[in-house]
Order: C-alpha cells, then structure tokens, then sequence
C-alpha cells in the first residue's frame, strides 16, 4: 500500500485520538505506505517503527524512526517478536490474520488507532474485494472481545480524502 511521498493530509481520525497516546512513546505505524502518518507522528515527537512491504516512500532511518520491510501477508513469523507499543496506527489497511499479532504488540496503556474500508465501499471504488472490508461492526467487536477500552468508534461515509464506507477504531488496553 503506498500513499507515494504524499501531500495527503494525515487522517482526521488519528488526528482525533493521537493525543490519547503518551507523549514521546513509540508508536508502530503498521502498513505505513507512503509514510504521511509516520510523517505525522514524528513531528508529533513520537519514536516511530513504519513497516511496510514497499519502503522506498518512506523517510530515512534516524533517531527516532526505524523502518521495517516486510511483507504481512506472505506466511512469514510477525516481524516484531514480542516488541510491544504504545500505540499502534493502520489505515487503509486490513488483513484479519494479523489481529492477533497487532494485540499482543500493544503495550499495556496503548492505543490502537484503525481505519480502514467496510463493506459496501465497493460502490465507490477499490477495494472491492470482500476479503479487505471490514464487516459491519468488525472492528468494534475485535477491540471490545480483546477487553479493551473503546474510545472511539465510527462506522458510515466519509467524503475525504476520496467518498469510501469506512470502519473505524480507536481503543486503549488496559493496563
């Protein structure tokens, strides 16, 4: 998934919740593309880590990031081990198996912020395959059956960057 070196804005929803997270921690920026989160967290003074099959849109290595090439979906062990964040961001990005991985990676007291497709975004474009959106309240019931906090959820259109059906969360683990 790649957002190129991007002008797009970061995401109103991790905007919105970013300062849930604790200043200064690190924050796993799962799928990152073309980096506008990682972009935003940084020159938020988070430490980052941006994964990503496809790395070349992202910035530099350096103090405060770290940037990982991996590909999630190839049957290949989680790239992380058992680091855990305080936060952990995915947008417009969905692939089930990984649930389990992206739980136990959240550190006690994270935040998870997710957004991504929900089913009936095909009217409006890509994805369209079922197997990238979200069922209806799919998010809400991964974060609620993990016993975390929700602290925000929306489900429905939205206009920007481009007219999609969306499904999004924001949730801390309890500590």
């Amino acid at each position: 998934m790649s957002d190129g070196p991007t002008k797009t804005p970061p995401s109103p929803w991790v905007r919105r919740f970013l300062p849930a997270l604790p200043p200064g921690g690190q924050v796993l920026d799962l799928a990152a593309g073309g980096g506008r989160h990682t972009r935003y967290l940084l020159d938020k003074g988070f430490r980052v880590v941006a994964l990503d099959r496809e790395i070349g849109a992202l910035p530099p290595p350096g103090a405060f990031l770290e940037v990982i090439a991996a590909d999630l979906e190839d049957g290949a062990p989680w790239p992380l081990g058992k680091r855990q964040f305080n936060g952990i961001v995915v947008t417009n990005y969905l692939h089930r198996p990984l649930f389990p991985a992206l739980l136990a990676a959240l550190a006690p007291d994270g935040v998870l912020i997710y957004e991504t497709f929900q089913r009936g975004n095909e009217r409006y474009g890509k994805p369209s395959n079922p197997d990238f959106l979200l069922e209806p309240g799919e998010l809400l019931r991964l974060a609620e059956g993990a016993g975390l906090t929700v602290l925000g959820y929306f489900s429905g259109y939205a206009a920007a960057p481009k007219p999609a059906l969306v499904q999004c969360v924001a949730a801390r683990k309890k500590a």
